[in-house]
């Protein structure tokens, strides 16, 4: 007899979603593994934590990559969750679904049944929108989605600058027009995170047939044959097992998923002779196809002493903490990200191809470095890079963290695309909304202008925005890694279902997206229906009246 019917091996984004719908019906017995521990720290729960979380090595695998070629032979570091709830537990907590042709071109890709009007209806299932339901929001979902309170009057300022400076506004990045100046909605419920374990796992955690282990590292998945049988796993320096009579589910994200595929014998057979892994089945796109945001942070001095700089020193940052804990109040319920962007760095473009997070603090490696004064961050980043990196392995040791190489800035496509939005964004911080506050550029800095100069400051300067995918990916042809039903090819009862499936990066963050495709896929492991899909028109449909809507 096995221990259970389904073992998901990842508590991040995708695995709680999976534990919650699968666990749903009585007759399952589910195990979630997770390699990190539980979400108890305060700074995960406060929305204002996230720069600590961001930075720090608790509740992080505190990766870094390979040194890049292109970026001066820097090794960039990389923060994922560690933890309940995955990297949904310590990221920005923005809302963003990407552009709805993103998924068309899934579906344009062989992906049937992966179309804007076929995820649109499980956004709406997952989301629990605290604003105005539409034919876009769904108002009934676990993760609740609010919006920004905007006490700062930089991000009013910021968004009417990119208004002045000619670009178009909007009041949804998830609606009918994401490209414009606006608000970001967010994770957040009335001053706290609402991460996935909190909107999926927390629920289930009375089930008596879900059981969850923390600390548990998964080394690699039992085969019988061409068959997934169940996980080994590390925890408190032991080895252990477990049997799964239905399936396996790898939900460990980009990074962790590919790499326990290899581990466990299923991948490229060159590089898993390499280590000695006996090769069980030979997939060459295992760990290809890797995929990520690279930001740039354009940073001003302010002029006006109304920024975050007030909180750097430890006795703001105590009473500011006490505030919040004893009345839930301040500003420790702001994650700080409150407005952006999605702009058009060319004409002729269809959809926005740049993205801007504009931050009301100075920001500089990852939250790690000290605030130099007053100041504020606009992060800009390309939101379908050509370049195209992956994921190996270091060893055949578990413990070892994966190579990760993303290949940044292979592509001139890209290096182009980050000059230009560079050149945007001072143009709008020179408008007239946001005269009363800016002072000097401290990034790239007044001299830095020619292309030779912004490309330069790049390659020093550039870092993730912690968007990976892709490197497990969807698809039909000889380097897919699974199907479109996540199902790994030429393996049974076993899927993938995290970031990493995603066949190309989708225009905004992923977080929701993640979440979107393990609701997806949670019905067809069930053997449901797919939710009906949902005929509804996005702005640029109506740009182009011979073009047929991509939505439908």
């Amino acid at each position: 007899m096995a221990d259970f019917d389904y073992i998901i091996v990842g508590g991040g984004s995708a695995g709680c979603v999976l534990a919650n719908r699968l666990s749903a019906d009585p007759k399952n017995k589910v195990l979630l593994l997770e390699a990190g521990g539980k979400d108890k720290s305060p700074l995960i729960h406060m929305p204002a934590g996230v720069i600590k979380l961001l930075g720090g090595t608790k509740a992080n695998w505190y990766y870094h990559t390979e040194r890049q070629e292109h970026l001066d032979g820097r090794s960039l570091f990389w923060p994922r969750g560690k933890v309940l709830g995955g990297s949904s537990s310590i990221n920005g907590m923005i809302y963003i679904r990407g552009h709805g042709r993103d998924y068309d071109q899934w579906r344009q890709l062989g992906l049937t049944g992966w179309g804007y009007s076929d995820v649109l209806p499980y956004f709406k299932r997952s989301e629990g929108n605290e604003g105005a339901i539409d034919a876009f929001h769904g108002g009934k979902g676990p993760l609740i989605v609010s919006h920004a309170e905007r006490t700062n009057p930089l991000f009013e300022a910021f968004v009417e600058a990119g208004v002045q400076a000619g670009h178009k506004q909007t009041d949804d990045f998830n609606g009918r027009q994401q490209e414009g100046f606006g608000p970001y909605q967010l994770t957040i419920r009335d001053g706290r995170r609402c991460s996935a374990a909190v909107a999926y796992l927390r629920p289930a955690l009375g089930r008596p047939n879900l059981a969850v282990i923390v600390e548990a590292l998964a080394t690699r998945v039992i085969m019988e044959g061409r068959k997934a049988i169940g996980v080994e796993y590390l925890q408190g320096g032991r080895r252990h097992t477990m049997k799964a009579a239905r399936e396996v589910i790898l939900a460990g994200g980009a990074v962790n998923s590919p790499q326990l595929l290899m581990l466990s014998g299923i991948g490229p057979a060159a590089e898993l002779k390499r280590h000695g892994i006996d090769v069980l089945i030979d997939l060459p796109g295992v760990g290809k196809n890797l995929q990520d945001h690279l930001d740039a942070t354009v940073i001003n001095r302010c002029l006006l002493p109304i920024t975050l700089h007030s909180q750097s020193k430890p006795v703001a940052q105590t009473l500011t903490g006490m505030q919040y804990l004893l009345f839930k109040k301040g500003l420790a319920r702001s994650n700080g990200l409150e407005s952006g962007a999605f702009i058009k760095t060319r004409p002729g473009l269809e959809i926005p191809d740049v993205q801007l997070h504009f931050l009301a603090a100075v920001m500089q490696d990852h939250g790690r470095e000290k605030s130099p004064g007053h100041g504020f961050t606009v992060h800009l980043c390309q939101l379908r890079p050509e370049s195209r990196g992956y994921i190996g392995l270091r060893s055949a040791d578990p413990t070892d963290h994966a190579i990760i190489q993303p290949n940044y800035f292979e592509s001139e496509v890209d290096r182009r695309t980050m000059r230009d939005a560079v050149r945007i964004v001072r143009d709008v911080l020179k408008q007239r909304a946001m005269q009363p506050y800016l002072g000097v550029e401290l990034e790239p800095g007044e001299a830095v202008r020619s292309d030779g100069e912004l490309d330069s400051w790049l390659r020093a300067h550039a870092e993730t925005i912690y968007h990976p995918v892709g490197s497990a990916r969807m698809g039909t042809d000889s380097m897919a890694v699974v199907d479109e039903r996540c199902r790994v090819h030429g393996v049974a009862n076993l899927r993938v279902v995290d970031a990493s499936v995603m066949p190309t990066l989708v225009g905004g963050n992923t977080n929701a997206p993640t979440i979107m495709i393990a609701e997806k896929i949670s019905d067809d492991v069930l053997g449901k229906a797919p939710l009906p899909s949902e005929a509804i028109r996005i702005a640029e449909d109506e740009d182009d009246s011979t073009r047929q809507s991509f939505a439908r």
